[in-house]
């Protein structure tokens, strides 16, 4: 079975790993690839973008979307972690190919209204750009296949935030777009630090992609320098978590996680702004700003050798053919 996928990102390191790992998959066919503000700015995001499909041969639009969220201010791009261009210490060259002449969220609009149930939206940075397709276009929750969502942090496994102690970077950076996100009529997964926390791309993992899959696994481990100075510095691990490429192994195999179903809120105000909460206990209560929205569904525990190995795998076959 092939899924089609259009891959909202804002290009940083990890957004490459997944972004290859896309393109590499047998049963992925990338159909687009829609930047957004987050780990770099909208416009060396994009710019990476395009390198990447003219580095690679890749199929897939790219338009560019989303400079800032859609209400509170800009908290700017994540330079301590992705370096000043997103990519650490590797720099995008030069491209001789142009984004789609659209802005992000009308190429989603129009992808959606030409192939209604058969696109599966991937978001792995803020949710700005599917904000917007939802207020121009809110009939597209019922085209769209499914929404996988690499962000946010419930608590499981005792994973609650990497930018404030309850915010996860991807859902802080937008609250408000996430919220509609989450409270829109549409089937959500949310695929977050309670599960990319558990699964770990170790320093003699990256060794082994750069020895065994070619190009692509030497680009890899050199755009991951910086990323695990940042790990190595910050938390003290050699290597780095799963994070956006988790999101594309959802699609591939679900059962890789286990998912709890229940509505899911954001926090858009205070010191817990960007907190995710998701009810899932079914009770009633007087007062419930869940109650009236549909149940997402929220992972919760990962198989994270096996997605190890997926990831693995999927690269040195592919990185055999570069």
């Amino acid at each position: 079975m092939t899924h089609k996928i259009i891959l909202d990102t804002d290009p940083g390191i990890d957004d490459a790993m997944a972004i290859l790992f896309a393109e590499a998959h047998p049963a992925i066919e990338l159909l687009a690839i829609t930047t957004v503000f987050g780990n770099a700015t909208i416009e060396h995001g994009t710019h990476n973008a395009l390198w990447l499909k003219q580095k690679y041969g890749m199929k897939a639009d790219v338009a560019q979307g989303a400079a800032a969220p859609l209400l509170r201010e800009p908290v700017g791009p994540t330079t301590v972690v992705h370096g000043p261009t997103g990519f650490g210490d590797v720099t995008a060259g030069e491209v001789s190919i142009s984004a789609d002449s659209r802005p992000a969220w009308q190429y989603i609009v129009e992808a959606l209204k030409a192939a209604p149930g058969e696109i599966t939206l991937v978001t792995i940075g803020p949710l700005t750009n599917l904000a917007l397709a939802l207020a121009q276009a809110p009939e597209i929750t019922k085209l769209v296949k499914q929404v996988v969502v690499m962000g946010g942090a419930f608590g499981v496994n005792g994973h609650r935030g990497n930018v404030t102690p309850y915010a996860e970077a991807n859902i802080h950076d937008d609250p408000e777009a996430a919220d509609a996100v989450f409270t829109a009529d549409w089937p959500v997964v949310i695929i977050g630090l309670d599960v990319t926390q558990q699964s770990f791309f170790s320093g003699a993992y990256l060794d082994a992609l750069r020895d065994e899959a070619g190009e692509p696994g030497r680009f890899l481990w050199d755009v991951s320098r910086f990323y695990l100075r940042f790990y190595s510095e910050r938390i003290g691990l050699d290597g780095c978590h799963v994070h956006d490429p988790s999101a594309i192994a959802y699609v591939v195999d679900p059962e890789l996680f286990t998912l709890r179903d229940g509505p899911v809120r954001v926090i858009d105000s205070g010191p817990a702004i960007g907190h995710t909460l998701q009810k899932f206990d079914g009770k009633s209560h007087p007062h419930d700003e869940w109650a009236d929205y549909p149940a997402q569904r929220v992972g919760v525990a990962v198989r994270d050798q096996a997605l190890l190995s997926l990831y693995r795998e999927t690269l040195v076959a592919w990185g055999k053919g570069h």
